[in-house]
């Protein structure tokens, strides 16, 4: 048995929760009291454990008031708040107005591969869009269907998309009515072309046939002051949130990050920038036989290493744009050397596809100042 354990009289009055044994010696005296022993003392108490105070059950707002709460708790320069997206399927009509037939797409897929992987959900939204205004123009349609790739998803795959085997258990996309969605289309926009293009096109032939534009690669983000590329992000930056990895939800979240006014561009929106990028070609330039030297001022002006081909590339928009890129290669990559490099031009057409545009060599000592 352990010891009796022993408490003074200072500790007990400045600590009382201590506990006190029966057998704890008493309070000491003054010598000349000694003789006087009093009575033992009665141990101390224990305290009673502290109870936290009960939480007052949230009220819950009326739902009429529930705006006017987020619109307060908004102007308060310490909190932010967000709102779940909601989709517009129906925009006013202009009289007359001439218009463009786009096409919102995106893809889930049982991976990345193009070559083995296959669509598991294919979401497209279809609208006529006015060039005078950068808005849709009346009803927007929904295509939305699941498909079996014939073969068990990946785990990853499943946990991304949340998509399940019994999902797509005997489902298979209807061609018919996607070549009608199809029909007079004159731009597919998707938020990553280069990885939604080529599943789409093995999967409906038709797709090859389309002009194709990419919000995440035409779009100069920086640019319009945004940290990140990523849809989520550029839809929290709105101020909105979405159940995302699901492509007809994505469809409609990047629809809504592009129709947003940016302030950089003078108002215009995301949408009108990227037809207009569409409507020119752009340029896969490759600095052939760059001196080993160069590379890291090439990765700095966001040249990427092509590890197959052992080239270093970029892509850029515009005649102009490429040859200023030309003359900077020559000043500052390839120097007294004498080079030509590969470039390949893009039209929207074979933009983003595994096809080749046109290519053509040029010689770097040629170039004017």
């Amino acid at each position: 048995m352990e010891p009796a354990l022993q408490q003074d009289h200072f500790s007990s009055e400045l600590f009382p929760e201590l506990r006190v044994p029966a057998s704890a010696a008493v309070p000491r005296t003054r010598a000349r009291k000694a003789a006087a022993k009093p009575a033992p003392q009665p141990p101390a108490p224990a305290p009673a454990a502290p109870v936290a105070p009960a939480l007052a059950a949230p009220v819950a707002a009326p739902t009429g008031d529930m705006e006017a709460l987020a619109t307060t708790l908004a102007a308060h320069p310490d909190y932010r708040v967000l709102r779940r997206l909601q989709p517009r399927l129906e925009w006013p009509t202009t009289a007359g107005a001439k218009t463009l037939q786009l096409l919102v797409l995106d893809t889930e897929t049982t991976g990345l591969d193009q070559a083995r992987d296959r669509i598991i959900e294919l979401a497209m939204l279809r609208f006529a869009w006015n060039p005078a205004t950068g808005l849709p123009e009346g009803p927007v349609a929904v295509f939305d269907q699941l498909e079996d790739p014939g073969f068990p998803i990946p785990e990853d795959a499943k946990r991304i998309t949340g998509i399940s085997d019994a999902d797509v258990a005997g489902q298979r996309l209807d061609e018919a009515r996607v070549a009608e969605f199809l029909q007079g289309v004159d731009l597919v926009i998707a938020h990553n072309a280069g990885f939604d293009r080529p599943f789409a096109e093995r999967r409906i032939p038709g797709f090859a046939t389309l002009n194709w534009g990419c919000s995440f690669a035409d779009l100069d983000w920086k640019l319009l002051e945004e940290g990140s590329a990523k849809l989520e992000s550029l839809a929290l930056s709105l101020g909105l949130f979405y159940d995302a990895h699901r492509a007809e939800t994505d469809c409609h979240a990047l629809l809504r990050v592009l129709l947003e006014p940016r302030s950089q561009v003078g108002g215009a929106n995301g949408l009108s920038l990227l037809v207009q990028k569409a409507q020119g070609p752009s340029y896969r330039l490759q600095a052939t036989g760059a001196p080993f030297e160069a590379k890291d001022v090439l990765k700095a002006r966001n040249y990427r290493w092509n590890a197959e081909q052992k080239v270093w590339g970029t892509t850029v928009g515009g005649e102009e744009t490429l040859a200023q890129e030309c003359r900077w290669l020559r000043d500052e990559v390839y120097r007294s050397r004498a080079a030509s490099v590969r470039v390949e031009e893009m039209d929207a057409l074979v933009k983003y596809s595994q096809r080749s545009g046109r290519e053509r060599w040029v010689r770097l000592a040629e170039l004017g100042a």
